[in-house]
């Protein structure tokens, strides 16, 4: 069953795609998929999370109560109605060309108690955005809940995927001196279930404090345009069963390593910035 709301025939404004994009860093596209596939992925994620925290590397700290995970296409039920969707096509193919490169798939769990992290981009820019002002990767994310304030939004810095300065922590993190900037800028994200949002990795952000009991679990989706470089810290793998399931044009566009049988991720896009958290 396909549970993706696919708008009718309507073209998508590239336009409106590119300026989103290249000017605020982060677009989103309201009620994409049904709550039902919301539902099952969130039961995916509860699955793995539990999976991943029984293994060693299984899980990544990405502060206190933070955690990151990534996992197998195939054991998220609803990975190719992800990967297929109109609006997610149409952004990678406006953004990236049409030879982009799917190059992770993973999700965040903000717990109870999960801190301010603080205020960093995913891994420095490269040079291809630096110099030639051009975004060649992009992370799509889907909430498992209906955020709501007490559950710690994401909150982030519009504008912020072009700052520089020597002064980066390892090129992801301003000094606090910078802070003034991103909270002038700040904007919260509530995502409602079913809804999705598409980011450069680069735009300056932070998780808030989930003063709920609830955790608050969102899917992430990297994709990368063909002269990035983003694979190198992944590991997608797909078995060969698995793999002739998918569509030609699923499978033209992912980067992945065909096993015969799953082998346990050990997560290598760490971020030792986010470990201790803010306040």
């Amino acid at each position: 069953m396909n549970n993706t709301i696919s708008p009718p025939t309507q073209q998508f404004d590239v336009a409106a795609i590119m300026g989103g994009l290249y000017e605020d860093g982060i677009i989103g596209f309201q009620g994409a998929f049904e709550r039902r596939w919301i539902q099952e992925m969130r039961e995916d994620i509860e699955l793995l999370f539990e999976e991943a925290l029984q293994r060693p590397g299984g899980a990544v700290g990405r502060g206190p109560k933070r955690y990151y995970v990534e996992i197998h296409p195939e054991r998220m039920r609803g990975f190719p109605e992800l990967v297929t969707h109109p609006w997610v096509v149409a952004v990678c193919e406006t953004v990236l060309g049409p030879h982009y490169k799917i190059v992770e798939i993973g999700f965040d769990v903000p717990q109870p108690g999960a801190l301010t992290q603080p205020w960093h981009r995913d891994f420095p820019s490269p040079d291809e955005t630096l110099t030639g002002r051009r975004l060649n990767s992009l992370a799509f994310n889907v909430t498992g809940v209906d955020v709501t304030e007490e559950m710690g939004p994401f909150e982030i810095a519009p504008g912020t995927q072009w700052d520089y300065s020597p002064e980066f922590e390892h090129g992801m993190f301003p000094p606090k001196s910078f802070y003034g900037r991103y909270e002038e800028r700040a904007q919260q994200k509530m995502p409602q279930m079913g809804d999705i949002s598409a980011r450069s990795a680069l735009t300056i952000h932070r998780g808030t404090p989930n003063r709920s009991n609830t955790s608050r679990p969102v899917l992430v989706l990297g994709v990368d345009a063909p002269d990035a470089r983003n694979s190198e810290h992944h590991d997608l793998q797909i078995t060969k069963g698995y793999c002739e399931t998918l569509p030609e044009s699923v499978r033209r566009h992912l980067i992945y390593r065909l096993v015969d049988e799953l082998e346990p991720i050990v997560q290598a896009h760490t971020i030792e910035g986010l470990v201790m958290g803010e306040a």
